[in-house]
């Protein structure tokens, strides 16, 4: 499938009702409105497929820069892909959910991360963060150090209620995803997400919503899922 049958097809399945919640969460035009879930038969037609990827992302459709997620083949991407895809995300869904998900499937992805974790921007810093809980919900705990998880941990300790609010929810996904995901430092997330308490996130014209990593941690211990890993990062 080429690019303009690809825009069809998206358009095509495109729903106000979802536009309009995509539009509540940030979104703004070019988009169609598209479920997620209803790109996968598409998906699969196509598999990865990196230029197609590329110029889809380009068009600023954010049901179409959504799905050059789904099929990139992010082994191609290098970090400067990864920068030019992050200037183009303009609000968190792109950032955490498809930048720092295809990221996350790289060899390149703790090194990006970090630096976007350091770079002060709030939407870099909350997909550099959201990165690191995709790779720690998927990957074996032995590709990670113990100390520098521990130094991160520490870090939002100190500094997530100064944290602009994407970075803030992003770390405070980060505390829960240690505490259930990354089996050596289970006790001091919980202890982090304790010593941190409540996150209060604003939202423009709702009412704001708390986040507490310590009840959301102690409700998966409760489903007995201490431990689990995602098999795949992308859907």
């Amino acid at each position: 499938m080429d690019f303009e049958m690809v825009m069809q097809e998206l358009e095509a399945l495109g729903k106000e009702r979802i536009k309009k919640t995509y539009i509540s969460n940030g979104a703004h035009e070019p988009l169609f409105g598209v479920a997620t879930g209803a790109m996968k038969p598409l998906a699969k037609k196509i598999k990865k497929n990196q230029p197609l990827s590329e110029q889809l992302y380009a068009t600023g459709n954010y049901d179409a820069m959504y799905f050059a997620g789904i099929i990139a083949d992010p082994m191609t991407m290098t970090e400067t892909d990864f920068e030019r895809w992050m200037d183009a995300a303009y609000f968190y869904m792109l950032s955490d959910y498809v930048v720092a998900v295809t990221l996350a499937e790289t060899d390149i992805a703790q090194v990006v991360a970090e630096k976007w974790i350091a770079s002060g921007e709030e939407l870099r810093m909350s997909a550099g963060w959201s990165c690191y809980c995709w790779l720690l919900g998927n990957r074996p705990d032995s590709e990670f150090s113990a100390s520098k998880i521990a130094s991160m941990l520490e870090q939002v300790e100190n500094t997530i209620h100064d944290s602009p609010d994407r970075t803030k929810s992003a770390m405070n996904n980060f505390i829960y995803t240690v505490g259930i995901s990354y089996l050596p430092l289970h006790d001091k997330a919980v202890e982090t997400a304790k010593a941190v308490g409540p996150i209060e996130i604003k939202r423009d014209k709702k009412k704001s919503s708390i986040l507490l990593a310590s009840e959301n941690i102690q409700k998966e211990i409760d489903r007995g899922r201490l431990g689990f890993k995602r098999k795949y990062v992308r859907c």
